[in-house]
């Protein structure tokens, strides 16, 4: 424990209150669950272009074996909502923290389970099954996980800080993606490419109790946030808060949810499609295709938190608007960067995952803002995980068919037209709700 984390605690206890989180515990504990979290999620992501078509989804041709294992890939986005209903209910209700051990848990032992599970030629159809159903896990998990780490990191916030607190925990997103990629890289420069299909990919799933382990411990000594006990004190606390939500806030759930259609839709191009792209259609090798999504990742990281310093000097409407306009215009460089030349592609992962720092480093404060706090964990989490629906869960499939279809400039529209959305939408959202 740090000197000034003990003065904190021992002034509280010496006034009768709770103790109180210190900056660093708060942001500490925020950026390692949400780490956790994203290495788990992407893990998969990653399998699914790397190893699933061949494991779990053997018999049919390549680009039919790569759809269904996109197929799968989007369940998690479908089961986020339902994570968000059932964990934001008891986060909005018991507390912050306990909510979070508990999706954590969730998240961490579904993920463990797949790096368990019998492949296609051991049980047949079952697999593929099974796999689902663990998807769905590492969804419903991330559907609670998500608002919570937002919501510790802004309701610890000193005025006037909450753009840079909220940017902490969505680093853990960059953070997961640069982790999980890169032991894919290990394997793949240690390890031939028929024992990554054999055993090896089992090890990056494995890995995850470590993490789970680490992130129970920096959990489990966090209190809960001054907002949220302000909400007990004062008895404000909704008996269902999904009820509310849907009663007095639909208009802030449904702006929200296409507020984040771009960053969303951005991101999914630019790893998951982005990463199948090059191994399938440039035949990069799988090494230097992780590659390029580590670099990615770490420009990604690396514009977090320039987008919540900026935010703090122009105003996060005003960033999150600028950036889209952004996206928007960087759609049309899709067929210019995205062909079988590795230094444009890097060009493209480097301008695309810029323009990711800057909008995913502010949406996670963004779509607290208009919610209350006695159901703001239900609020935010819910319009986060639609999002997620609606931007990300088949985008990886939408961006394969139409480039299989009608070329890559459709890419390019696709892009495109979810960032005119998501600027029709800020404009839409009053002042101060974004």
């Amino acid at each position: 424990m740090t000197d000034s984390t003990a003065d904190v605690e021992t002034a509280a206890a010496s006034t009768g209150q709770p103790a109180l989180n210190s900056p660093a515990k708060v942001l500490t504990a925020s950026l390692v669950g949400t780490t956790i979290e994203f290495f788990d999620f992407y893990v998969y992501a990653t399998a699914a272009v790397l190893v699933f078509p061949a494991l779990f989804f053997p018999g049919q041709d390549a680009m039919t074996a790569l759809l269904a294992s996109f197929a799968t890939f989007s369940i998690a986005f479908f089961a986020r909502p339902l994570g968000a209903v059932v964990f934001g209910h008891f986060g909005d209700r018991i507390g912050r923290k306990a909510t979070l051990v508990a999706a954590l848990l969730t998240m961490g032992i579904s993920t463990v389970v797949i790096g368990l599970l019998p492949t296609y030629e051991t049980i047949g159809l079952f697999a593929p099954l099974l796999l689902a159903l663990c998807r769905f896990g590492q969804g419903f998990g991330l559907g609670g996980e998500w608002g919570g780490a937002v919501l510790m990191a802004t309701e610890n916030a000193p005025e006037g800080k909450k753009n840079w607190y909220g940017m902490f925990p969505q680093l853990g997103a960059p953070a997961g993606l640069f982790l999980s990629s890169g032991m894919f890289w290990l394997l793949l420069q240690f390890l031939p490419e028929e024992a990554l299909l054999s055993w090896a990919w089992r090890i990056p799933f494995l890995a995850s109790t470590v993490l789970i382990v680490v992130g129970l411990w920096v959990r489990l000594s966090i209190t809960e946030t001054p907002d949220f006990q302000k909400a007990i004190d004062n008895e404000e606390r909704v008996a269902v808060p999904v009820v509310e939500i849907f009663s007095n806030h639909k208009v802030s759930l449904l702006l929200g949810t296409f507020v984040a259609l771009a960053t969303f839709v951005l991101f999914y191009i630019s790893t998951a499609y982005l990463l199948s792209y090059n191994v399938k259609v440039v035949q990069i090798p799988f090494t230097d295709a992780l590659a390029i999504q580590i670099w990615g990742a770490v420009v990604f990281g690396l514009f977090i938190p320039v987008a919540g310093k900026t935010a703090e000097r122009f105003g996060r409407r005003q960033v999150l608007t600028a950036t889209t306009i952004g996206i928007a215009a960087f759609s049309f460089l899709v067929p210019v960067l995205m062909v079988e030349n590795e230094l444009r592609i890097m060009a493209f992962v480097t301008l695309g995952m810029a323009l990711m720092g800057m909008t995913y480093g502010l949406i996670g404060t963004a779509l607290a803002a208009p919610f209350p706090t006695r159901v703001r964990y239900t609020g935010s989490s819910l319009t986060f995980n639609f999002a997620g629906i609606v931007g990300a869960s088949l985008a990886p499939y939408i961006a394969t068919y139409l480039q299989s279809t009608y070329g890559i400039a459709y890419v390019g529209y696709y892009m495109c037209l979810a960032a005119l959305i998501t600027l029709l939408c800020i404009f839409a959202s009053g002042k101060g709700k974004v």
